[in-house]
Formats: structure tokens, C-alpha cells, sequence
């Protein structure tokens, strides 16, 4: 593994930590330490690290807002990169928003109302990545990135920096062809429509209100801990199994919106792990659906 002095002669001084606590970079609030933690401030230093990481055989992990991940209470035995705070210009040209990696949900519908341009009210109560967003095609309340993404401009794990249509992200539901890939979201570019701004911001707030109303959004979570069953609602078929309110330790399966496993305060990973398979397994027993969690696992489980 490549050391954090060498690193730092690269990114700075400043934007290299070493075994760095991830609770506080995951909206779970929960996760061990990563061996390193590394804050490159420029698109330039971001690639010089990763083919440095690269060339030591050094694993490194892609880290947007942290809102769909739960870290191992191990923590990560490599290097964790987050592009927050360094890569999140947004610009608008016409009906075009192309906003940078690091860039928040929220900001990037923001700014689109701002422009008068409708088609992104429904991020505006995602609290994650544009980066993030596309590698899983963030959605909610009948929409999702697919809907307006045209393209991305990703970083390969050669160090080519390409761009990619639309049709060659194959964005479908919590599915793009980048996950599970080497490949970087560095930007992504969507087509909008001209909007009236008051009524976009009607529709932004009537989402959010019903965000507010019907999701535990007071404890830590990753959202919808599963993904839609073909043909069910994960959220009912836990509810019908009876599972709301079952929890280990202070990880709860919430009694608002069964839908989602929370941390009540001082949860581990493994106890929010416990849960999540626990209900799997009680709903495989009573109805024959198989549930498929939504979030994603950095680090090692039991």
C-alpha cells in the first residue's frame, strides 16, 4: 500500500488523513476507520493519485455523500477518495445543467430552478451526489436520472477521460453501466425544460413535505434500505411481515416507513447488517419475495 507521505506530496499536505473514522462521511453514522482518507482539490490531483494508488496495487473507493453506503465497523483497508468540497461546479447553458461529481442533489435542482428549468424537482430532497446519483440512478416519486441525464464525462481506469451518451450508460432502475466499474464520474450534463420557477418550486416543496411526512428522516439512514420487488413494495412486504419496529441494539427496522432500517444512535454496522438480513429472511419465509438491498457494502461483513 502506497504510503500517506507520498500521497500527501501529491494531493497536499492537508487532503491525505490516515485511519480516518467514516461515521461521519455516511448519513448511516456508522463505519470503522479507512487507512487513508484522501481529499484531492483539483480534477489534475485527482489523477495523479489514483495512478499512484493504481501503481501500488493500493484498493481505493469512490466516495460521494455517503447516503447509500454502510461502511464495515472494521472500517476500509484501503483508500477512500471523496470529491466533496473540491469538485462541485454547477453551470447552466440553455436548457443544460452540467453539474461536477461532488456536486449535492439539492444544489443541482437548486440551481435548475433557479434557471427556470423543470425535470430535477425530484432531487431536490435526494441527499446525495450528482456522482453518486448516476452510478445508481437516484430516483424518487416517479422520476430519475435516466429521465434527463444525456451524457457524463467519466474517468476510465486507463486515465482516459471519455464521454458517455445516455444510451451507453444504460441507466435503468437502480442500475447504471458504470456500477460496479473502475470507472469515475467526473461530470454529468442533463437536458431540462422550460419551467414556470414558481411552479417548480410548488412541486419541490410539495415533494419534500411528503419526504418529510412519511420517512424517518430524523435518524440516520440510507434511504430505501431495499430495492422495489417486481410486482411488491419492499416497504409493505416488511410491514405485512410484521417487522416494524424489530430492531438489534439501536438499528431499527422504522415504525414510520418500513422501508427503511435506521440507526437510532450508536448503532454498529454489524447490528444495521443484522437487521437488514433478518428481515430478508422473514419475508423470503412468508411471502417467497426475495429482497435485494439498495445500499451499498464498503468493507468486510460476517
Amino acid at each position: 500500500m502506497i504510503s500517506s507521505i507520498d500521497l500527501k506530496r501529491i494531493a497536499g499536505e492537508e487532503a491525505v488523513l490516515r485511519n480516518e473514522p467514516m461515521a461521519q462521511y455516511t448519513t448511516f453514522g456508522t463505519g470503522g476507520p479507512a487507512d487513508l482518507f484522501i481529499r484531492p482539490d483539483s480534477r489534475e490531483k485527482l489523477e495523479a493519485v489514483l495512478a499512484a494508488l493504481k501503481e501500488s496495487g493500493t484498493p481505493c473507493f469512490i466516495l460521494g455523500r455517503g447516503s447509500n453506503l454502510l461502511v464495515s465497523d472494521a472500517g476500509y483497508r484501503g483508500a477512500v477518495i471523496t470529491l466533496r468540497k473540491s469538485m462541485e461546479a454547477i453551470t447552466v447553458d440553455g436548457t443544460r445543467v452540467t453539474a461536477e461529481a461532488g456536486a449535492m442533489m439539492p444544489e443541482v435542482a437548486l440551481a435548475a430552478l433557479r434557471a427556470g428549468l423543470s425535470g430535477l424537482e425530484f432531487a431536490s430532497g435526494i441527499p446525495g451526489t450528482i456522482g453518486g446519483g448516476l452510478i445508481m440512478n437516484a430516483g424518487a416519486y416517479g422520476s430519475e436520472l435516466k429521465n434527463v441525464v444525456c451524457e457524463a464525462e467519466v474517468l476510465t481506469p486507463s486515465g482516459e477521460v471519455v464521454t458517455l451518451k445516455s444510451a451507453e450508460l444504460d441507466l435503468s432502475y437502480r442500475h447504471s453501466a458504470l456500477m460496479g466499474t473502475e470507472n469515475i464520474v467526473l461530470s454529468v450534463t442533463m437536458e431540462l425544460t422550460p419551467g414556470n420557477p414558481e411552479q417548480i418550486r410548488a412541486v419541490m416543496d410539495d415533494l419534500n413535505k411528503r419526504r418529510r411526512d412519511k420517512q424517518p428522516l430524523e435518524y440516520g439512514s440510507a434511504g430505501s434500505t431495499f430495492k422495489r420487488p417486481e410486482g411488491y413494495y419492499a416497504g409493505a412486504l416488511i410491514e405485512e411481515a410484521g417487522l416494524k419496529g424489530f430492531h438489534v441494539g439501536n438499528a431499527w427496522v422504522s415504525e414510520k416507513h418500513a422501508g427503511f432500517v435506521v440507526n437510532k444512535g450508536g448503532a454498529s454496522a454489524a447490528e444495521i447488517m443484522q437487521v437488514i438480513r433478518h428481515v430478508q429472511q422473514v419475508v423470503l419465509d412468508r411471502s417467497g419475495v426475495p429482497l435485494e438491498p439498495e445500499v451499498r457494502l464498503l468493507g468486510e461483513f460476517n
